[in-house]
């Protein structure tokens, strides 16, 4: 239990040494580190699920994932830990709110950051499901734009098929009725075109004969039809409208899994609206809440020092750095004295030292030799 109560005091900041001699703030640096701790957990573990989704598909997704992610966690836990750490709870209110103050939209840019991935995660089903739509409407528009195009090109083509079409069915229809005449002549029936007299006749031999010129013509406009019908396959297979069918469901379910990152953050921004475009209030309620929530726990640290009342480690703390801040004048005071003391007598040795040098004295080589070390 002390290693982990001293990790999390690593964790807050604090300088141990100064802590451990004020056992009523233990537990508060215990509760700050910890919130360090675990924001910096979130944070890993949002990196790297974010970062599973940008590799996704590639054999090594996973060590990438987990290699972003602690390095991220690091990097957010060693800002929040900078943040706490650099509150001073000696300045007056107002100072520790302009302190405080960049630290804590600071802590709201990284709440914001940390949360995102992990509303995906939330909200994974209900944005699989947003992408289904997504694709399939994207599909129908996709062949609904080949086809229009393809209407505009071939114009001519197809009012032509058009045309034959309408011809043969209006003369297939023409052929059913006048059969169904010459049926009932051949067999007697009565009606304000038949004879009613049963028997083969010259009127139904005659009428046998123009079914026949008809049929002929029948056929040839099936033909045409076939030759218009096979040209327009043809033009669509060579223009990719054949090949352009709506997904299946099988299919969307593929397409969900494999999205990236941004098609599921732009998923997660559409879930607080339904699919017809009104406005979803329950869901975006709980996204924008998760995100607050987020942020919040990400703030919670700063807040938590500044709310605290400033404890017997505080002072301490305070009187260590005054302290040392008057140690280190006075060190600069000592130097600035020794310095001056021994100027004059370091100008005067020198000058001796060149003037004994330019007489030419016999101990030339030694001053020559004091010259060099001095310099």
């Amino acid at each position: 239990m002390d290693a982990l109560t001293r990790f999390f005091w690593f964790c807050s900041g604090v300088h141990q040494p100064t802590l451990e001699k004020h056992p009523t703030d233990h537990n508060k640096y215990v509760g700050i580190g910890a919130t360090i701790f675990f924001t910096g957990l979130f944070a890993a573990l949002s990196g790297g699920y974010a970062m599973y989704f940008v590799f996704k598909g590639d054999t090594a997704a996973v060590l990438f994932s987990i290699f972003f992610g602690l390095l991220w966690g690091l990097a957010i836990f060693n800002m929040d830990r900078y943040i706490v750490s650099s509150i001073d709870k000696n300045a007056s209110t107002g100072k520790q709110l302009l302190q405080a103050t960049p630290r804590i939209l600071l802590a709201i840019m990284i709440g914001m950051v940390i949360s995102r991935p992990l509303e995906l995660k939330i909200f994974d089903k209900e944005i699989r499901e947003r992408l289904k739509v997504s694709y399939l409407n994207n599909q129908r528009s996709k062949i609904d734009t080949l086809n229009k195009a393809f209407t505009n090109k071939y114009t001519i083509e197809l009012n032509k098929l058009n045309d034959v079409k309408a011809q043969r069915d209006s003369l297939s229809n023409g052929i059913k009725a006048d059969r169904q005449k010459l049926n009932f002549e051949v067999f007697g029936t009565k009606t304000n075109e038949t004879s009613g007299v049963m028997g083969y006749g010259p009127y139904a031999k005659r009428k046998e004969e123009e079914l026949k010129q008809r049929q002929q013509n029948l056929d040839t406009l099936n033909s045409d039809v076939r030759k218009l019908e096979n040209f327009v396959d043809g033009r669509k297979q060579f223009d990719g409208l054949l090949s352009e069918k709506l997904y299946t469901s099988k299919e969307l379910d593929s397409l969900s899994n494999i999205a990236g990152f941004a098609d599921r953050n732009w998923a997660l921004g559409q879930l607080s609206f339904n699919t017809n475009g009104t406005p979803d209030t329950a869901t975006a309620m709980a996204v924008t809440f998760i995100g607050l929530l987020f942020i919040f726990f990400e703030c919670l640290p700063v807040f938590v020092k500044m709310m605290s009342v400033r404890g017997p480690y505080d002072i301490s703390v305070g009187n260590l750095e005054s302290s040392q801040i008057h140690s280190s004048g006075k060190d600069k005071d000592y130097e600035i004295e020794v310095i001056d003391g021994v100027h004059d007598t370091r100008v005067s040795s020198s000058i001796e030292r060149k003037k004994k040098k330019y007489k030419g004295t016999p101990d030339q080589h030694i001053y020559d030799t004091e010259d060099k070390e001095e310099d």
